[in-house]
């Protein structure tokens, strides 16, 4: 009995050994990771026809800058939140006074024949900016002439500044020109140019082939560029296909005919979002609506009141006006400095419609109503001035909804509607007008600088359409528009902004945004806020229509050893 005993007990360790084993023992796992890989072609259908594929000519068309932007390269390209970054270049450095930049190109950057890319080319090109062969416009092409412009050696170049501006970077996102294939063409026949036609960039894509039918350019082929500084993009072709408009756009979508719309407008954005395989990007535009205060008009002079202009700040429904009016187009604005940018202030105060608070601050500044009138006065005068509103129907719209918003709070607007190039010629460079319905537009400056719009200089002759005249607020604009420290920069437009909120001198109303579709099987696609349209293809270098999938397998667990 006892060697029975025994014998069962050397089974029964042995079980619990064999069933530790086996617990220990995980199964092996097979983990199929899809990544990225070169291949495919994406087509997008691009609103507007091609004129010339080159920098120098498409400041005026969206359509070639969206192309130009894929073949060409700046000496540098900003970031989603305005920060420069290296694009040609791989390096820069200023001088502790702010006026001297030095410029590094990129060892491994060339044209798309092959040749390198040096100096020469920098300067050539800026000699091609301040001709009267480009469209650039007048203001950067005197810019550029005060600039001295200085070769270093095949890869190094200095630019010499009259004073130190620290959104000097803004002005060096052109894109550069092959001296090489151009040198030989004078300046006024650079739009008569055959390379318009057939370009040679720098970019990660080159030229193809233009498609033609009927005798007219119907589209543009891209291929990838695989010596691309940065390296090669994922997708093998990019195809851009013209058309008139959003509505025809999305018809080509909807036949398979491209896999993306370039842009989708008001009139065809609900029908996108009811397409299945559309994605819909939306991203902010560098531009912002607003109600320009001439606080320099004795005609109007309760305007002068911060506290009347606050008030009618509380008074405006501005959420009314985007979800309704603009159908979610934009975005409710509080700052003049735009939201994304690394100069916004989040902290900033913000402006609820609140008509309440609105008319008891008219009350306390003493306009009340009399006798019989829907109009508050003080001493004599009514609370009562013109709008002045461009004559399209958003902005007619807009007006009768601010109209009627301040009219609850016995503020009396008069509607006065004229083109929108009379308003900006005839009214507001003139200062002719009590309060104007306008934008103020940054495409194409990510630098945040809001000085030609607020600092007290530009009140006579500039665009600081409302007069402004602070004294504390241009202090920081002039400061930072010298201070080569970001961090600085940020801590003087943060402080602009708590003075700018404050004061109002203008009522900020909302920032629009912009809306496009990529069809979803192609991946990799990023959004972020635009200082041009073409930013929307910033990063396609990161698209991809291909993957391959690879296996990674997880090692057997080893067994405890008992």
């Amino acid at each position: 009995m006892k060697r029975l005993r025994w014998q069962i007990l050397v089974v029964a360790v042995t079980l619990v050994i064999v069933a530790l084993l086996l617990l220990s023992q995980q199964p092996v796992t097979t983990i199929i990771l899809p990544e990225a890989a070169p291949g495919g072609i994406y087509t997008e259908a691009l609103i507007g026809s091609m004129g010339r594929l080159n920098p120098m000519l498409d400041w005026n068309n969206p359509a070639d800058r969206d192309v130009n932007r894929l073949l060409f390269s700046g000496l540098v390209k900003f970031d989603s939140r305005g920060l420069p970054q290296p694009d040609l270049v791989d390096s820069w450095g200023v001088s502790a006074d702010g006026k001297v930049y030095n410029f590094s190109i990129r060892s491994n950057a060339l044209w798309h024949d092959g040749t390198p890319v040096t100096s020469d080319d920098v300067i050539f090109t800026i000699e091609m900016i301040k001709s009267s062969g480009s469209l650039f416009p007048q203001d950067i092409k005197d810019l550029w002439s005060q600039i001295l412009v200085k070769r270093l050696d095949d890869k190094t170049f200095q630019f010499t500044l009259p004073e130190p501006f620290s959104p000097f970077l803004d002005y060096v996102t052109f894109g550069i020109l092959p001296k090489h294939l151009l040198e030989t063409i004078p300046a006024d026949q650079l739009p008569s140019a055959e390379f318009n036609l057939n370009p040679v960039g720098t970019g990660p894509y080159k030229f193809g082939e233009l498609l033609i039918s009927g005798g007219q350019i119907t589209g543009v082929v891209l291929v990838a560029n695989q010596d691309y500084f940065l390296g090669a993009p994922f997708v093998e072709q990019v195809v851009f296909r013209y058309f008139p408009n959003s509505a025809s756009a999305l018809d080509a979508y909807r036949q398979g005919e491209v896999l993306g719309i370039s842009q989708l407008t008001q009139d065809v954005l609900e029908s996108a979002l009811q397409e299945p395989g559309l994605s819909v990007y939306t991203s902010r535009l560098p531009q912002m609506g607003l109600v320009f205060l001439n606080l320099n008009n004795p005609t109007v002079g309760f305007l002068q009141d911060a506290n009347v202009r606050r008030a009618l700040m509380l008074g405006l429904n501005r959420t009314v006006i985007v979800s309704h009016i603009l159908k979610g187009q934009a975005i409710v604005a509080d700052s003049p400095i735009l939201p994304g940018s690394w100069a916004y202030y989040d902290e900033i105060e913000k402006f609820p419609y609140d008509p309440e608070a609105a008319i008891q601050l008219l009350n306390k500044e003493g306009y009340i109503f009399t006798a019989g009138s829907s109009v508050r006065s003080k001493d004599g005068q009514p609370l009562t001035f013109t709008l002045v509103h461009p004559d399209n129907e958003i902005h007619t719209q807009i007006a009768q909804a601010i109209q009627s918003d301040w009219a609850l709070i016995g503020v009396q607007v008069n509607l006065q509607s004229v083109p929108y190039d009379s308003m900006v010629n005839d009214y507001l460079t003139t200062r002719n007008f009590e309060a104007a319905l306008g934008d103020l537009s940054t495409s194409r400056t990510p630098d945040p600088d809001p000085y030609l719009f607020w600092h007290q200089a530009e009140a006579t002759g500039g665009q600081n359409y409302s007069q402004w005249d602070s004294r504390t607020a241009s202090e920081f604009l002039e400061t930072a528009r010298t201070a080569a420290d970001f961090n600085e920069r940020a801590r003087l437009y943060r402080n602009f902004q708590v003075v700018f909120a404050k004061e109002l001198p203008s009522l900020p109303l909302y920032y629009p945004v912009y809306s496009y579709g990529v069809d979803a099987q192609v991946q990799g696609v990023q959004v972020a806020p635009m200082y041009d349209i073409s930013d929307r293809l910033a990063l396609i270098n990161e698209w991809y229509l291909v993957t391959r999938r690879t296996l990674e397998e997880q090692p057997e667990a080893v067994p405890a050893v008992p």
